[in-house]
Parts: C-alpha cells; structure tokens; sequence
C-alpha cells in the first residue's frame, strides 16, 4: 500500500506545491491523479519513489516510511514511465527494456531473454528487438518504456502522463492495453494525467487536485461524476458529466430493432423513399455505410456512394456501455445505431430514445 498522511512540499521561496495531502493506494489499485498544470499531482507522485522528498508529513509503502529508505534500493522496486517514453536512444530496444534487472544483478543474456517476453505481454513485435528507439513510432516508444517498467516485474508502478505526446487514436490503444495489462498482472500503479476522460476511463479511484496541491476529491469514477465534491470539482470534469456518467451503466439490456441492410453490389437496385435509410454491408457482412434515397441518386450519376460512412461512430456491442449506445444512436444518420455481434455481423439497431427509457427505469427502481 502506498499512503500519504499529511505530506505537505513546499519549497524555499514559500511556494506550496502539495498541501497536507492525506491519501492510501491500496495493494492491486490504479489510481489517478487528475487536475490542472501546477496543482501538486506530479509532484505527489515523485514523492513515491523520492525523486522529490516532502517537507512534512508522512509517505509510506507497505508500511515503510520512504525517507529512511536507500533512494537507489527504492527505487529499483518500483517502474517509471514518463511522457515521450525516456528511452536510452543509443541502446536497442531489447536492452532498454533489460536495464533494470541488469541494474539488479541479473546477467545480461537473461535480461534480453526475459525482455523479449515482455515485449510480447505489451503488444510489441519481439522483431522490433533489434532496432533503436528512433527506428519505431511514438506509440512503439511508450510501449517500450511500459514494457522496461515492468521487465523487473515491480510491485509498483508510476506513470507520469505517458501518452499525452501520442496521437488520439495511440492513445486509446495504450489505455486500453493498460487496462488489459492491469487485468492481468494488478500491480500498484498510481498515473498522473491532467485528461479527466482519462482519468475517468483507467481509474479505479481518482484523485482531482486542485490550485495550490490541494486534494478536492478522491472517489470512484462513477462517484466523482454523480457526486462531485464541489464547484471545482465539477467545473474541472465538465459540464457533460451526466452524459460521461453513461459509461458505469450496461446497455446490454436494450431493444434491438431491426435494419434494412444491402451487400454493397446491390446498391443500384435499392427502393428507397424519402426518409429511408438502408445499411450497405461489406462482402464479409461487417457494416460499411448508411445510404438514403440521395445516395442511390449520387451513385447513379458515377459521383461518391455514401452520404455518411459508419466509420465506427455508430457501432454498438451489445455488451457496451450506456454512452456508447447513445452516442451509436446519435452519430447515426438514420437515429440507429448499428448493434454488431463479435463478428461484427449486423444484429439489429439501438435507439436514443430506449436509452433514456432505461435510465427512467434505472433511477425508479434505486
């Protein structure tokens, strides 16, 4: 367990960065912290493994205050990823991943032996072994300072804003390998993002900073959105919450309805009045576009297809949440959102308004 009590940092020139921060990280958590530039959540964080040391109070893990720990002891015991990876650029990848446990003692043909499992657990390519650190995308980078984290197989795991320098759709990937990954291994992992989406998609438990390192509010997630703690609070997770609050509430147990679909070839032959809407399916039976009356009349004149493609917008599994059902509904030019198996065969189509009537019936029934 990691467990702050009271730790306040402040530093010569009178400026406060944490503020008698009392928080406890239990053994198997993701935690973490959220909030503006400049409110203490990274600085809490480095407190951990002593990059910075605390001007008052109490840290401790597993019962061990970490001041009269050896910081090099300390830290060995504990993975560190930071934003845009940190990689060594003059070691191959394999033996940026091995640097801790050869640090630790162990030889340096177990170190890459065991580095090339991990890179395999991570999602990498064990072909990438033997390039550098320049030779691989932003996305192979973090993944790579991910896998060096765990390569020494700590119980404790940090993570300074690890994907804010990656593209939006990196990002999602290495989020939801971390969930994975923490489904798998459950180690302590405390994640800094100043991204309340988020923030509200790893955490198990959430703490939002506030101005002047002050602790607002540590909840769940589900928590944070139906109860904020205050206005700051609020303000800072945003105007939306109900809607993001969607995402805690199964939608497996909507209505399908049924959806005129169409092979792709067969689109010419379509009958369609106004206001009807087909689904054009690709060869294998995946969805590929909705079509309208205007649609057919474009194709005919050799111009593009398709008024609007799905492009995964307005896909729902059944098995998803209540704001992906929504948002299927609502991104869909027809209002249905196309619900698909594992296959990604058509099954039928979800509506906004069967959301709203679930959550009605949600909320009489709690």
């Amino acid at each position: 367990m990691i467990k702050f009590d009271a730790v306040t940092k402040k530093y010569p020139d009178g400026t406060v960065a944490v503020d008698d921060l009392s928080v406890e990280v239990p053994d198997g958590m993701l935690a973490v912290f959220v909030g503006p530039s400049g409110c203490g959540k990274t600085t809490s964080m480095r407190m951990i493994n002593r990059m910075i040391d605390p001007t008052s109070g109490t840290l401790t893990v597993d019962g061990e205050d970490v001041t009269k720990v050896d910081p090099v002891k300390l830290r060995l015991g504990i993975g560190y990823v930071i934003q845009s990876a940190g990689l060594m650029p003059h070691l191959k990848v394999v033996d940026n991943i091995a640097t801790v446990p050869v640090l630790k003692g162990e030889s340096r043909r177990a170190a890459r032996k065991a580095a090339i499992g991990v890179m395999e657990r991570v999602g990498l390519d064990p072909k990438l072994a033997n390039r550098y650190p320049a030779q691989l995308s932003g996305g192979q980078q973090q993944r790579v300072g991910v896998a060096r984290a765990l390569a020494a197989d700590p119980p404790i795991l940090l993570m300074d804003e690890p994907f804010s320098a990656v593209d939006p759709v990196v990002r999602e990937e290495l989020q939801t390998e971390i969930l994975r990954l923490q489904s798998e291994l459950r180690k302590t992992i405390v994640f800094v993002t100043h991204d309340i989406d988020e923030a509200l998609k790893l955490g198990e438990k959430v703490a939002v900073f506030g101005r002047g390192g002050v602790l607002e509010q540590y909840d769940a997630p589900a928590r944070l959105l139906s109860n904020p703690a205050n206005d700051f609070v609020a303000g800072f997770i945003g105007a939306d919450r109900g809607y993001r609050g969607l995402q805690f509430s199964p939608g497996s147990g909507l209505p399908l309805h049924d959806i005129r679909t169409v092979e792709e070839a067969g689109v010419d032959s379509l009958d369609l009045g106004p206001g009807d809407w087909a689904l054009v399916t690709r060869p294998d039976g995946s969805p590929y576009a909705w079509i309208d009356v205007n649609g057919v009349g474009l194709h005919r004149q050799g111009k593009t297809l398709y008024d609007s493609t799905i492009a995964g917008g307005s896909l729902f599994l059944p098995n998803g949440t209540m704001r992906l059902a929504l948002d299927a509904a609502l991104s869909s030019p027809s209002g249905l959102g196309v619900a698909v198996d594992e296959r990604k065969q058509v099954i039928g189509g979800v509506k906004a308004d069967d959301v709203i009537a679930a959550l009605k019936a949600k909320r009489k029934t709690t």
